[in-house]
C-alpha cells in the first residue's frame, strides 16, 4: 500500500474473513531540463525516454545509445568495475557498469509521489539499478533514491527494491518516492533518474533499455469521488486466470497463489497480446500444475526485499520482457479514462482496497489487490478478470460502476476497525505494444502516457 499504510506496501489478497483485520554509481552529472508532459486534471505527470533522440540527451559514462526500430541504451565501453554483495544470497561479485542519468524534467504536477517504470532485456550475467534524485519546492534537493535493482532472472542477483531510504522529508516505500508530510505543502518539482548496467566482467554481453520514465502525481486526499456517467458498452477477449487454483503452489515465491493477484493479472494482459512463455521458461514448472505460466510470472516478479509480488514496477517490467511489450505504472483520473483505452482496444490493471461491503458480488474484503479491467456493461459497470476467483471459469466479473470507480480512485478509506488507511489513488499497469497502432497512440495520450 502507499499512504497511511506505510511502510507495508503489501499487495496481498486477504480471505474475506481477513476483512476485518486490514489494517553503486558515481555522483549526479549536470543536465539541462527535458520538456513538461501534461496528464488530465493536472494531477499526474508522466515523461519517459524512448527514442534515440531521448537517449542520446543524457549523461552517459560508458553507455550508448542504439538506434533502430525501437531505440534503446546499451552497455559501450564500461566506465569500470564494481563490487555487489547481494543482500538476499550474501555473495559477492565483481561487475562491469556503465551509468546514464536523464535530462532534469521539471514537472507539470509537483508532486507527492513519484513511481519509475523501466523495460528491458537482461541476458545472463547482466541487470540493471534505476535511481531517482529531485528538488523540492523549497528548492533543496532529495538524496539519489534506489527505485529497484533488476534482473528479469533471478540466476545472477535477486531483484529486490531498498528500504530504510530516507532524508526526514522524502522516503521511498518499496517502489514509490513519496513525500513525508504532504499537507506541509512540500513537493517534488523535478527530477532526474539514473540508470546503471551491469555485466560480467571481460564479455560482450549487455543489457538493453528500451524505455525508462516515471510517473509523478499529486492526488487529493478523498474518501470518495465524483461519479463518471458511462460512455462505452465494449468487451475484450482477455484470457482468464485464477490466482487461487495455485495455493501453496512455490510457497518460497510469498506463499503462493494466494498473493499473486499483480502476476497473474500481468499474465492474462500479457497473453491479451499475444505472447506467451516458451516451454524452456516453463520447464521448472510442476507438470501437474494448471497454468504454469503463472508461476512463471510470480517467479519473474517477485521482490526479495518486499517479499512478494506486488513490486508495480517489477509486473511492468516483467510484461516488457515480452517481444515488442511496453509496461509503465500510472494513475488514471476516472473510468471515462478506462474507457478511452479499453475503446482502443487496451485492457489495464487496476490497483485497489476495500471491505467485502464495499464492493458486490466480490465476496472478500482485501488490504489490496490487483484486478484486469477488460471492458464496460451497457449499464456502464466494469468488466473485470478477477483472479481471486476459485477457478479460471469464475474470473470473469461485474461490478457495480459507482463502487469500483471509488475503490480504485480513494486515496483514504476505513477498515472494519474505523481506522482511517490509505487507498492507492487511481493506481494502473498499462500493458501496450512498442508500436501502438494510430488508434492506441492516440487513446494513450489521451490518458497522458506517450
Amino acid at each position: 500500500m502507499s499512504r497511511a499504510e506505510q511502510p507495508s506496501r503489501r499487495i496481498v489478497l486477504a480471505a474475506a474473513v481477513a476483512a476485518a483485520a486490514v489494517g553503486a554509481a558515481g555522483p549526479p552529472a549536470a543536465a539541462a531540463p527535458a520538456r513538461r508532459t501534461r496528464a488530465p486534471g493536472r494531477l499526474v505527470d508522466n515523461r519517459a525516454w524512448t527514442s534515440y533522440s531521448d537517449w542520446r540527451s543524457g549523461s552517459a559514462r560508458g553507455a550508448r545509445a542504439l538506434p533502430g526500430v525501437r531505440p534503446g541504451l546499451v552497455i559501450g565501453a564500461p566506465a569500470g568495475t564494481t563490487d555487489y554483495t547481494d543482500p538476499h544470497t550474501g555473495r559477492t561479485a565483481t561487475w562491469e557498469y556503465a551509468t546514464w542519468t536523464s535530462p532534469v524534467h521539471r514537472l507539470a504536477v509537483p508532486s507527492t509521489e513519484a513511481i519509475a517504470s523501466w523495460n528491458a532485456q537482461t541476458p545472463a550475467g547482466t541487470w540493471l539499478q534505476v535511481e531517482l534524485t529531485g528538488t523540492y519546492s523549497d528548492g533543496t534537493d532529495t538524496p539519489w533514491y534506489v527505485m529497484g535493482r533488476w534482473a528479469s532472472g533471478d540466476q545472477d542477483i535477486r531483484r529486490t527494491s531498498v528500504d530504510d531510504q530516507t532524508d526526514g522529508r522524502s522516503t521511498i516505500w518499496t517502489d514509490t518516492f513519496s513525500i513525508d508530510d504532504a499537507a506541509s505543502g512540500l513537493r517534488l518539482v523535478s527530477y532526474r533518474l539514473r540508470l546503471t548496467l551491469y555485466r560480467t566482467p571481460g564479455s560482450k554481453i549487455t543489457p538493453t533499455v528500451w524505455r525508462l520514465g516515471a510517473m509523478g502525481s499529486d492526488i487529493p486526499d478523498r474518501f470518495t469521488v465524483p461519479a463518471s456517467a458511462p460512455g462505452l458498452a465494449q468487451e475484450l477477449n482477455v484470457p482468464p486466470y485464477s490466482q487461487e487454483i495455485h495455493a501453496g503452489q512455490y510457497p518460497e515465491y510469498d506463499n503462493g497463489g494466494e498473493a499473486w493477484c499483480s502476476p497473474t493479472s500481468s499474465q492474462m494482459i500479457i497473453e491479451y497480446w499475444g505472447r506467451r512463455p516458451t516451454a524452456e521458461q516453463l520447464a521448472w514448472v510442476d507438470p501437474a500444475y494448471a497454468d504454469p505460466q503463472v508461476c512463471l510470472a510470480a517467479r519473474s516478479t517477485y521482490d526479495y526485499q518486499y517479499a512478494g509480488c506486488g513490486n508495480w514496477p517489477f509486473n511492468a517490467a516483467y510484461a516488457a520482457t515480452y517481444k515488442d511489450l511496453q509496461g509503465v505504472v500510472t494513475r488514471l483520473g476516472s473510468l471515462t479514462d478506462l474507457e478511452t483505452l479499453i475503446a482502443a482496444g487496451i485492457p489495464a490493471i487496476t490497483s485497489q482496497s476495500f471491505l467485502k461491503t464495499e464492493l458486490t458480488g466480490a465476496g472478500y474484503g482485501t488490504s489490496g489487490h490487483l484486478m484486469t479491467v477488460i471492458g464496460f456493461t451497457a449499464d456502464g459497470d466494469v468488466i473485470a478478470n478477477d483472479p481471486a476467483s476459485p477457478g479460471d471459469d469464475a474470473v470473469r466479473r461485474v461490478y457495480k460502476r459507482s463502487e469500483f470507480e471509488t475503490i480504485w480512485l480513494r486515496t483514504k478509506r476505513y477498515n472494519a476497525s474505523g481506522k482511517v488507511v490509505s487507498g492507492t489513488g487511481g493506481v494502473c499497469y498499462l500493458y501496450f505494444p512498442a508500436h501502438p497502432s494510430p488508434r492506441q497512440r492516440k487513446a494513450l495520450a489521451a490518458v497522458g502516457v506517450r
